[in-house]
Parts: C-alpha cells; structure tokens; sequence
C-alpha cells in the first residue's frame, strides 16, 4: 500500500535524448553516438574527387531527377547526330541535401511525438495515483462509521436486553396480581352473603335498610363492571407491562381502601344497632368510594394511553434496529466491492508499466532499424560508385579495342542491380529485378549492334536510367515499411488507459503491440541478412 501512495516521478523513465546508442555497421566500423538532433552526413565522392553523375533518390514524394536534360534527352532518341555527354553532378548535389534533411526532420518530428506520448502516459499514471490516495481516505471514513454503527448497534441490543428482561419481571407481577384479584372477589363474594343475612336479619329497619342494600347493589355491579373491564385488560396486560410499574402505589392504595371498605361493612354489622347517624356515615362512605372509583377508572384509561405510546415507541425502535442491520449489511458489500476495486487498480497499474516497457524496447529496435537503413544507403551509395568506375573502365576498353560489338552480358553482370543490393528487406523483389533486368539483357543481346559513339552513348543513358529507377523504388519500399511500422506502433500506444480495463482492449493492444514486434523484427532480419 506504500508503494501506490509513493507519487511517480516524471524523471524515472528515461528520454530518447539521454539514450546513446552505437551500432556497428557491416563493414565492422563503429558509427558514431545516437543525438537527439542527427547531423547532416557527407555525400561519399568519386576517388577522383568528382560528384557522381547518376540520379539521387528519393525519399518523399519527389521526382526521380536524371542525368540527362531534356536537349540531352531529345538527341538520344534521334538515330542521327553526334553530342558531348552532359555532367548533372551539381544540379544533384542540392536535391540530395534537401531530401536528406527533410528525412531527418521527419525522423526528428516523429521522435519529438514519441517523447510526448511518454510525458502524456507520465501524466496518466500520477493523475490516476492521486486517484487511489482519495480512494484510500474515503475506505478509512467508511471503516470509521462502521466501527460507530457497530458500536451503536451494540448499545441498542444491550438495552433491547434490559426491556426484556423488565417486561418479564413485571409479567410476574400482574400474575400475581391476579391471583390477589381472585382472592378479593372471593372476599367479596362472601362479604356479599354477608350483608345478604344481615339484609334478612334487619327487617325493621327496611327503608334505611333497602337503602343500603340497593347502594350495596349499585357497588356489586360497579364491581362486576370492574372485575370485566378487568377480564378485558387482562388481554392486554403484555402491552400495560412498563406502566403497571408505576402505577403499583394506585393499586395499593386501592387494595387499602377496600379493606376499609370490608372494616366498614363489619362494623356496619355491630354499627346496625346504632342507628341513623350511621347510616348517614355509611351513604358518606359509600359516595366516597364511587368517587374513588371513578378516579381508578380515570387512572386506568391513562394507564392504556400511556402503554399505547411505549408500543408505538418499542414498534419504531424495532424498525430502527432492522434498518441499522440493512445498512451494516449494505457497508459490509461495498467493503468487499472497494477491495476489488483496488485488486483490480493495482493489476491495471502493472499492465501500464509492462506496456511502456514494451514501448522503450520497440522504440530502441526502430532506432536500430533506422540506423541500418542509413548504413543501408551508405553502402547503396558506393555500390553505385564503383558500378559508375567499372562502366567508365569499359568504355575506355571499348574505345581503345574498337570492337565492333558491345558485351551487353558483361554490362549486365557488372550492374549495381546484382551487386550492389545483396541485402534486400523483401528478396522476392530483388529476384524480380535481377530476373527483369537480365530479360532485358537477353533481348538486347539477340540483335547484332554496329557500335557506333552515337550507340554507346545511348546505351549508357538507358543503363544509367535503368540502375536509379530500381534502387529508388527498393528504398521507397524500405521506407514505407519503416513508416508502417511507426504507425502502427502510435495506433498501439494511443489506446486510453481506461479501455485497458476490459478483456477485449487488453488483448487488441496485445496483438497490435505483438504485431509491431513481429514486424520490427522481420524487417532487423531482413537487413541484417
């Protein structure tokens, strides 16, 4: 993890510039140092220190030039008429300048968009370093609310276990309530039969007497309401557990009044033989207890408010719980998800890194691809000049013998076109040549020829147009096939980064880059052979 946070230096790969390269050429002489701004090299002279009169190549998109002007030209058609050759030698000299440097500038310019391929891929990979730096702080803030919502989650489950435990205790308490229940309405039922035989035993006093007993009457049915209201809250006492805490001192108070209630009514047996005063007591007592009543009757519909809230309330923490759960489920996925991320990160990082090296070795082998080219077309330039000193050695046999036939076999086995080109990129053209060219010779051969200075002189012109014409278009070829190679060498680094992530990109730029290999490669065995 400290190596992805390390920012790349944009000075750790190195530039073309600071890259000398030496290569040694065939003849066995070491060339000199590769520079970021190539020389201009020297036109290879004549021994006799005169500019070579056959025609310069091309390597752009320029005319071949030829040796012969057009008055030259003319007169070599005409079968008549005897002229001095031409020498072309200095109008030559500046086309070849030309072309040379605008090779080298294009070399140049396509090097400088190299370089900056590199300095944009530089840039790349710190953007996307900066990336994973952000990446890795918003992972440590998830991990911190996690931490806190496992934490809060730990705290909600112990109080959830503390309720449980209190409804579990108070669940024992109102069992136990209701048994005291039952043993209060056996009290009253007794204390009901109670007042029945006193009802018969006080007859006499039967209108104080029927009083009472319609207000005893009022009280049981008061009661019966209360013992079903009672049945009625029973169903629902799981839900009136966490008030029925609070509300123990009421139902204490009210078991108090109503064993003062059963004190009354026993004294009411002894109290009988005293008379109105009591009995008056006694309807002052009882309106006290109806109202008494009333109020626990008022408690009780508080008590069911009240316990409807602590559902609502325990309903909502339910809820709260579940959706906390969901969320530490949901953080858990996006965990793994960002660890796949980072998996994936670091395997597009090293793709990025192989690929550039792959970039550097390609770029090292078109240097020295180029560079056999040039040691390719220095040794093109003097094959053609001893080709040039061996047809002027003939010539000068010719005249001093004064045959009257021309050797053409000998001119053809002594052209720069079998000679000099031992090391074609593509020896199936070169065969063709050599096959053209010696047809060539064969059809020349098969007439008989007067020599004539007239007809050495063409002769000559049509050689010299024949050997350029060749040579240019092999090394227009050698050209092309290094351009291409180029080419598809920038399609191949071009490809966005981003579309390396998928399978498909991935395997295009490898075949590309194993492409531009293979044919990196075969045009080095070419040249070399």
């Amino acid at each position: 993890m400290e190596k992805d946070k390390m920012p790349y230096s944009t000075n750790a790969t190195p530039t073309p510039q600071t890259l000398p390269y030496t290569t040694m050429s065939k003849t066995g002489h070491s060339a000199d140092p590769w520079h970021s701004t190539p020389k201009q090299k020297q036109i290879y002279k004549s021994s006799e220190g005169k500019p070579s009169s056959a025609s310069q190549l091309n390597f752009g998109n320029t005319a071949i030039t030829s040796t012969a002007t057009p008055s030259t030209a003319h007169s070599c058609h005409t079968p008549t008429g005897i002229h001095a050759p031409v020498s072309g030698g200095k109008r030559v000299q500046k086309p070849l300048a030309d072309i040379e440097s605008m090779t080298i500038q294009k070399q140049r310019k396509e090097l400088q968009l190299l370089i900056a391929e590199l300095k944009d891929r530089d840039k790349e990979l710190n953007n996307m370093v900066l990336a994973h730096q952000k990446q890795l702080v918003a992972w440590e803030v998830d991990r911190q609310r996690v931490l806190t919502l496992e934490q809060r989650c730990a705290r909600l489950e112990s109080e959830l276990h503390n309720r449980n435990d209190i409804i579990r205790a108070l669940t024992k308490k109102i069992k136990i309530l209701e048994a005291q229940q039952k043993d209060r309405e056996s009290a009253l039922t007794s204390t009901q039969e109670q007042l029945q035989e006193i009802f018969h035993r006080e007859l006499e006093a039967s209108s104080h007497c029927q009083d009472l007993a319609e207000k005893n009457q009022s009280l049981n049915s008061s009661v019966v309401e209360l013992s079903s209201h009672f049945g009625q809250m029973q169903a629902r006492e799981q839900e009136l557990a966490a008030m029925l805490k609070l509300k123990d001192k009421d139902m204490m108070e009210a078991t108090d009044h109503i064993i003062d209630l059963t004190t009354r009514f026993k004294k009411l047996e002894t109290a009988q033989r005293d008379g109105e005063l009591r009995e008056v007591k006694a309807k002052k007592e009882t309106q006290e207890i109806k109202q008494r009543l009333r109020e626990v009757k008022h408690e009780m519909g508080k008590l069911k408010d009240d316990l409807h809230e602590k559902t609502g309330e325990n309903n909502s923490q339910r809820e709260d719980l579940i959706r906390l759960k969901q969320e530490n489920q949901h953080l858990h996925n996006e965990l793994a998800l960002a660890g796949e991320r980072e998996r994936r990160k670091d395997e597009l990082l090293e793709l990025a890194k192989s690929k550039k090296e792959r970039t550097e070795t390609e770029l090292y082998c078109l240097r020295q691809v180029c560079e056999n080219q040039q040691n390719d077309l220095q040794l093109l330039h003097l094959n053609l000049e001893s080709s040039q000193e061996r047809l002027q050695e003939q010539e000068e046999r010719i005249h001093s013998s004064g045959e009257g036939r021309l050797d053409f076999s000998s001119l053809c086995l002594d052209s720069p076109m079998v000679s000099a080109f031992p090391s074609p990129v593509r020896r199936g053209q070169g065969q063709r040549g050599s096959s053209v060219i010696g047809n060539d010779c064969l059809r020349s051969e098969d007439p008989p020829v007067t020599v004539t200075v007239n007809g050495e002189r063409r002769l000559k012109s049509a050689v010299d147009n024949e050997e350029p014409c060749s040579t240019t278009s092999r090394l227009q070829r050698l050209l092309a096939e290094s351009k291409q190679m180029v080419a598809n060498l920038e399609r191949a680094n071009l490809e966005p980064v981003s579309t390396a992530r998928s399978h498909n990109s991935s395997e295009s730029s490898r075949d590309s880059d194993s492409r531009a290999r293979s044919s990196a490669s075969d045009s080095l065995l070419n040249l070399e052979t």
